[in-house]
């Protein structure tokens, strides 16, 4: 049994947003899922997943207004035609369906993306590169500005009767690029002075409201910090606030500052709630509910900021991924079974980048809600769970697969691990510079682990082939996981491998360089070549990394740590050679060549080698070889998950032990069933000739492979 602690009763108090009121203080606020318009029965399932979990209102991702507006290949819930609402109605149906508020970010990105799906031109205030300085947009006419208005309320209407209740006009794009100095060289009435800058955003926001604002409240995301990236004083942007707000419901303010670091907030470098400075600013010019945002995962620091009256909403975008559930969990007092986003910004790296999905390492079912009909918080019995499973390996991938087998009903899982704690290659990754909020990967499944009935852990204890022949189990899981290993073109050359170490032997044995002058050479581009390089720097090392790619860690550009790494690096006096290969290492110094630099030789004592994992796959494939032994042991089957398959990134790993667990009653667990897919296609008219228009049908294809006609 559990209880709320009544601090936490103040989350749960209606909010009146305009002509609507929200029913807690949860707020999903916009943000990218890789599904848009394209995948409408995706949307709205997990969207409205967030509504089941508690959310009291649930928005979508931007969603473009104008055709000139174009996101690919990133995917958008872009609001161009009728077509485009009914689609979107799927979500609004699906939130509604649980009590939660649907809002819609409508915008126009202006001269920040290019419109590689529609081909047309691209447009700012001025014919002046907003972001890529390859990209000279279009300066707006009047007609132009005429025009993206009139297309900012047709799609405002259109949200409206699709059933949005929250209908934003966002003012972080083309509004704030008409407003910044710097972009807008206009000399006509929406340039020059501030009131001619803001003319364009304050026009807008009011036709808007007179379209829809008696049906919907008017929202707004504005980016505090961008404003000043732009040449826009913090006095302008008061003013702005001041000007707007008697057309405004709801404040959805950010840091947006152009910068993937700070907008994305990773862990690394940035601690739960380190927007709270924006919601003060704001605060200063207006009395409206305010969301803020800012990783914020603990219900005692929710409190905090809404008692200071810094928000009135609590905003989450990777905390509603990682645990759609978390409202309900606090509600109901059970704070040990949230599960707590990390910080890794997976989600970014997948939705933000033209991947048609989003991944969470936390949250294996996010993104799966329609395709494979996955629910965070429900599992259904498995028709075979009267079997003795036994999982060979304690890692993020085994631990997951126990939890899910034990919900599903398997009364005898035994997690077998051999070291003296669970957690596998994440023992050592929390304790790299910055990612000690990743700890919550073993925590949160350790505990579930420690109060699921039907699970037995048993650490300290390794098993052999014949261990695991004799022990007794129907299903044995291997999740032994992946080591590291040597470069293959390292092993060429004629190394002291006393002066050669990889990561586990610095972060799991403990052992140091010799010397004071250390090499780091990265071929994994991730988070382990920097993170030893700043590990080793801060313990007094003079260190060098070496990496044949064209640019540092160029994984962590995705993820948003690029930007907290390298000036880290820089500040501790890390040296960096890019596109460069190790070519000899002796004699105190490594050679390092280059396609277009000579040759050049830098100090080196140590050598520390980030370059390929390899799967401990060496027990699974005994095991597999040989079906007459299996069966004299009564061992029925025998699967591999996580890096045991292949070496992969932690969500994949993760996601691979959720999906067999949830699949190990099919009939062939190894292979993951078909998931659903959504695809337009043509339909015939009454002549029997195909449409060419775009059409409203699509194949949603069932996990048989078979497929249907539906309509939205």
């Amino acid at each position: 049994m559990t209880k709320r602690d009544p601090r936490h009763d103040i989350l749960f108090d209606p909010v009146q947003i305009g002509s609507k009121t929200i029913r807690n203080r949860f707020y999903a606020v916009p943000h990218s899922a890789g599904m848009g318009v394209e995948k409408p029965r995706s949307q709205a399932a997990f969207r409205g997943m967030k509504a089941q979990g508690g959310w009291g209102a649930v928005c979508n991702e931007f969603s473009p207004v104008s055709y000139d507006s174009d996101t690919s290949p990133s995917l958008s819930s872009h609001m161009w035609d009728d077509e485009d609402a009914r689609c979107l109605q799927l979500m609004c149906e699906s939130v509604h369906e649980h009590g939660a508020l649907a809002g819609i970010e409508l915008t126009h990105l202006g001269g920040s993306m290019v419109s590689n799906y529609t081909r047309w031109p691209t447009v700012a205030p001025s014919a002046i590169p907003v972001g890529d300085p390859t990209l000279v947009p279009k300066a707006m006419s009047l007609s132009d500005i005429q025009r993206v208005q009139s297309d900012w309320v047709d799609a405002a209407k259109r949200a409206r009767d699709a059933g949005f209740d929250i209908i934003y006009v966002m003012a972080t794009d083309l509004p704030m690029q008409f407003l910044s100095p710097y972009v807008n060289q206009r000399q006509d009435q929406y340039g020059g002075s501030f009131e001619n800058r803001a003319r364009f955003y304050l026009e807008t926001l009011e036709r808007v409201r007179d379209a829809v604002g008696s049906d919907c409240a008017i929202a707004t995301r504005m980016g505090i910090g961008g404003m000043r990236e732009r040449g826009v004083t913090n006095e302008e942007g008061l003013q702005l606030i001041a000007q707007a707000d008697p057309l405004i419901d709801l404040w959805d303010v950010n840091i947006e500052v152009g910068d993937p670091a700070v907008e994305l907030g990773a862990s690394r470098g940035y601690p739960q709630g380190f927007q709270r400075h924006i919601g003060e600013w704001v605060r200063q010019a207006t009395t409206k509910p305010i969301v803020g945002v800012g990783r914020l995962t603990d219900p005692d620091v929710m409190v905090d900021l809404i008692k200071a009256g810094v928000c009135d909403l609590i905003g989450g975008a990777r905390p509603s991924i990682a645990d759609p559930f978390l409202p309900q969990k606090i509600r109901e007092g059970r704070y040990d079974d949230i599960r707590e986003c990390i910080g890794c910004n997976m989600c970014a790296k997948t939705a933000e980048f033209g991947a048609p999905h989003l991944n969470c390492t936390q949250n294996a079912t996010a993104g799966e809600e329609f395709r494979r009909g996955w629910n965070p918080e429900v599992f259904g019995e498995a028709d075979n769970n009267n079997r003795n499973a036994l999982i060979v390996g304690g890692g993020p991938a085994g631990m997951e697969c126990a939890i899910v087998l034990a919900k599903r009903g398997f009364d005898n899982v035994h997690l077998v691990e051999s070291r003296d704690e669970l957690g596998g290659h994440m023992r050592w990754v929390r304790d790299l510079p910055g990612l000690q909020t990743w700890s919550r990967v073993v925590e949160w499944r350790a505990s579930q682990l420690q109060r699921l009935k039907g699970v037995t852990v048993a650490l300290n204890r390794s098993l052999d082939l014949e261990g695991i022949l004799d022990y007794g189990a129907d299903l044995v899981v291997m999740a032994t996981g992946s080591t590291w290993s040597p470069d293959p073109v390292l092993e060429q050359l004629d190394l002291d491998p006393s002066r050669v170490l990889l990561p586990e032997q610095i972060m799991d044995e403990g052992l140091r360089p010799e010397g004071s002058d250390v090499m780091v050479y990265d071929l994994d581009g991730y988070y382990v070549g920097v993170g030893l390089a700043e590990l080793l720097a801060s313990e007094g090392y003079s260190v060098s990394i070496v990496t044949p790619g064209s640019d540092l860690a160029p994984r962590t550009y995705y993820t948003g740590e690029a930007g907290i790494i390298r000036p880290r690096l820089r500040e501790l006096g890390v040296s960096v050679w890019t596109g460069r290969s190790i070519t000899r290492f002796a004699d105190g110094s490594a050679s390092l060549e280059s396609e277009f630099e000579p040759a050049i030789d830098v100090r080196a004592e140590s050598l520390v080698v980030v370059s390929r994992r390899t799967s401990d796959d060496h027990l699974y494939l005994q095991l597999s070889a040989d079906p007459e032994q299996l069966e004299d042991a009564g061992i029925e089957s025998v699967y591999q998950i996580g890096d045991c398959v292949a070496p992969r990134v932690l969500a994949d790993a993760i996601f691979d032990g959720h999906r067999l667990g949830r699949e190990i009653d099919s009939a062939n667990p190894a292979v993951p069933k078909p998931h659903r897919r959504e695809r337009f296609v043509l339909v015939a008219d009454e002549e029997g000739a195909a449409e060419s228009e775009r059409v409203s049908t699509f194949w949603e294809t069932s996990g048989t492979g078979q497929a249907e006609s539906k309509t939205p």
